[in-house]
């Protein structure tokens, strides 16, 4: 019986680097899913999501990245209550009708950080405030894990950049990037921290997983620290995803 068409995609800005086509175009091949496809739908803006749904014919499910993972929450018909408390939906299910918006990050992040963990990992700083910093803070309070956001200008509830001193470091183990700092192109580029008060009890992980060592991650381990990237991380998030999507 021949298979029915089915194509998935990305939604997201500057994705020619991005890891989903190739993970799920390799999947469907290894599967032999000849009437499978994983296409990046590369948008200026997010009000061009409408038109991806309805041109194109056979979409049944969209991971999205950054900068649209809260943007897009408005033009779904209803979110997970996972993707409801994290206020970040990364996943979506394309009905006949409807649109329904998950979160698949935070799955993906407590799957990749939970094997480094050890009694010493109370807290964790989160660098950035943007959708994936809300499913990693998710994640952490699954672990039990205390956190607090770093960003440019600090509040009473968030740390600026500057705040962060050798105190802040010794009660945070766990520094976590969750910005786009240190993408290629741009690989020099990284968060604005003073990378010699990392120790061999701090945990670096950043989600960026292209370069595989990020600047971040280098300056982290030259100063003892364990580190992790992102791409086993996209890789828990997108078998969740896939698993979404085939719900039956």
């Amino acid at each position: 019986m021949k298979q029915k068409k089915k194509i998935f995609g990305l939604i997201g800005r500057n994705i020619e680097y991005s890891f989903s086509a190739k993970y799920f175009n390799k999947k469907f091949s290894k599967k032999k899913l000849e009437n499978y496809s994983y296409k990046n739908f590369d948008i200026e803006d997010i009000s061009e999501f409408k038109d991806i749904i309805s041109d194109i014919k056979n979409l049944k499910g969209l991971n999205v990245t950054i900068p649209y993972k809260e943007a897009v929450i408005p033009l779904l018909d209803s979110v997970s209550k996972n993707a409801q408390v994290i206020g970040a939906v990364n996943t979506i299910v394309i009905g006949k009708k409807k649109l329904k918006g998950y979160n698949t990050d935070h799955y993906g992040f407590r799957k990749a950080l939970k094997p480094l963990l050890q009694p010493h990992h109370q807290k964790a700083l989160i660098l950035g405030t943007g959708g994936a910093s809300k499913a990693v803070a998710f994640a952490l309070r699954k672990l039990k894990i205390e956190y607090d956001f770093v960003s440019r200008r600090s509040t009473d509830v968030v740390f600026g950049y500057d705040d962060i001193d050798a105190t802040i470091f010794e009660e945070y183990q766990i520094i976590v990037n969750t910005t786009p700092l240190g993408t290629f192109p741009n690989v020099t580029e990284c968060p604005d921290i003073d990378y010699t008060l990392f120790t061999e009890n701090h945990i670096a992980f950043d989600l960026v997983y292209n370069p595989e060592e990020t600047a971040f991650l280098r300056k982290a381990k030259e100063n003892g620290a364990q580190i992790k990237n992102g791409e086993q991380m996209l890789v828990y998030q997108a078998e969740k995803a896939w698993e979404i999507w085939n719900k039956k």
